[in-house]
């Protein structure tokens, strides 16, 4: 037998449908686009159900932007969790794209229309902060983790880092999804590991503190003086 869904349980598997199909429909049509009787009609409900889980459009748009940070944050984290190092998480990473590769236009389409809808909103602005600021902050501490492995200061801030990672990230998403032809699902890692290649190479050829024309390292201003006296 079926067992019966109690009050709350009902009422959360309407709001889950609800956002389901209010996120097909902006991710086709725009948030602007989309109407509550469109999504309330792609879900199989009535306005009343609609207005039963939220006030109105707006409210809707901030409850998929939080339910999708939840989402993605998950997934990210999952990265890390009982990985047995900075190369199992890359393959993770790798399997999270070919996930995500399966509906990249559809997520970038639903993802770009809640960062406008937010970037408009001085309301919504700051969850859109807050999420992209715990996204990097996971970034950072992976990549910590992976020069850590290797033995190798990093040339710069974890933060800094992770900022460049992230934008490469959403830049190279826009640029697969618009010429599908220039990469696959591994083109975003490959870029990845080729950053962290050439920062473990600037780290290991960065000069020690306090050297520089100004402060030779030790040894450089006799080997200097030697060379003059070779070469007058």
């Amino acid at each position: 037998m079926t067992e019966r869904l109690t009050r709350q349980q009902s009422r959360q598997l309407t709001r889950e449908r609800l956002l389901e199909a209010a996120a097909r429909l902006f991710a086709d049509q725009g948030v602007g686009g989309t109407s509550v009787e469109q999504i309330v009609e792609a879900a199989g409900y009535t306005r009343g159900a609609f207005y039963g889980n939220f006030d109105g459009k707006h409210e809707l748009v901030l409850g998929l932007l939080e339910e999708r940070t939840r989402h993605e944050l998950a997934e990210v984290r999952a990265m890390d969790v009982g990985a047995g190092g900075f190369e199992e998480t890359l393959d993770r990473l790798r399997a999270w794209h070919r996930r995500r590769d399966e509906n990249l236009a559809g997520w970038l389409a639903l993802r770009t229309e809640l960062w406008l809808y937010a970037l408009r909103d001085p309301e919504l602005r700051p969850v859109l902060a807050e999420r992209e600021r715990h996204s990097r902050e996971i970034i950072a501490r992976s990549l910590e983790q992976g020069f850590t492995e290797r033995g190798i200061a990093l040339p710069a801030p974890a933060e800094q880092l992770a900022l460049i990672v992230h934008a490469l990230d959403d830049g190279l998403s826009i640029q697969r999804v618009l010429a599908p032809t220039g990469g696959g699902s591994e083109s975003v890692v490959d870029a990845v590991e080729l950053l962290l290649a050439s920062w473990a190479a600037l780290a290991r050829t960065a000069p020690t503190a306090g050297t520089g024309p100004e402060n030779p390292a030790p040894g450089a201003a006799a080997a200097s003086t030697e060379q003059e006296e070779e070469n007058p």
